[in-house]
C-alpha cells in the first residue's frame, strides 16, 4: 500500500507543479471602473481575453462577465482603444450583437471577437467599453489593459 502511495505522490506532485505554470494564462485581466464613484447598474465581474496577448491577424476572444440589478432590453456598446496614450479606434455596436437579449436581472456575459490586422503595432493598448441602455447614458464603464503581440507565437520578444 505504500508503494502506491509513493508512485502517487511522485505522479501527482509533478503534475502539481507544471500545473501551477499555467495560473498567469488563466487568469483574469485586471479592470477599472471609469468613475469609482457611479453606481453603475451593470457590475463587471470580470474580463477574460484569449488568446493573451492578443496575436494579430489572428481571432481574438474577449468575454466580459458582469450582472445586472435591472432588466435591459437594448443598448449599445462602444468600444474606445488607445495606444500609448493617443486614440486610435473607435467602434459602436449593438449591445444584443454582443450578448442575448434581453438581458434578465442576474449575471450574463458580453462577448467580442475581433481579428486584428496583420499590421498592427505589438505592444501595449487600453480599451475603455461603455454599456449604454434606452434612457441610461452609461450602465457602465470599464477600462482595461492588453498586449498584442509579435507573430504567430503571440510573444512580444521575437523568436530568433
Amino acid at each position: 500500500m505504500d508503494t502506491v502511495a509513493a508512485q502517487f505522490k511522485l505522479i501527482l506532485l509533478p503534475l502539481l507543479a507544471i500545473s501551477l505554470l499555467f495560473l498567469p494564462f488563466i487568469r483574469s485581466t485586471d479592470f477599472k471602473y471609469c468613475d469609482n464613484e457611479a453606481n453603475y447598474v451593470v457590475k463587471v465581474d470580470g474580463v477574460d481575453i484569449s488568446p493573451n496577448p492578443v496575436v494579430r491577424g489572428k481571432p481574438a476572444t474577449f468575454t466580459i462577465s458582469a450582472s445586472t440589478g435591472q432588466a435591459i432590453s437594448s443598448g449599445r456598446a462602444v468600444i474606445d482603444v488607445s495606444y500609448f496614450g493617443i486614440h486610435i479606434h473607435n467602434e459602436n455596436h449593438e449591445l444584443c450583437e454582443e450578448t442575448s437579449c434581453p438581458i434578465a436581472v442576474g449575471d450574463f456575459v458580453l462577448s467580442h471577437n475581433q481579428v486584428l490586422p496583420g499590421f498592427t503595432p505589438p505592444g501595449s493598448y487600453t480599451l475603455k467599453m461603455t454599456l449604454s441602455g434606452e434612457g441610461i447614458p452609461e450602465l457602465t464603464c470599464i477600462t482595461f489593459n492588453f498586449k498584442i503581440g509579435l507573430g504567430a507565437s503571440g510573444s512580444l520578444v521575437s523568436d530568433s
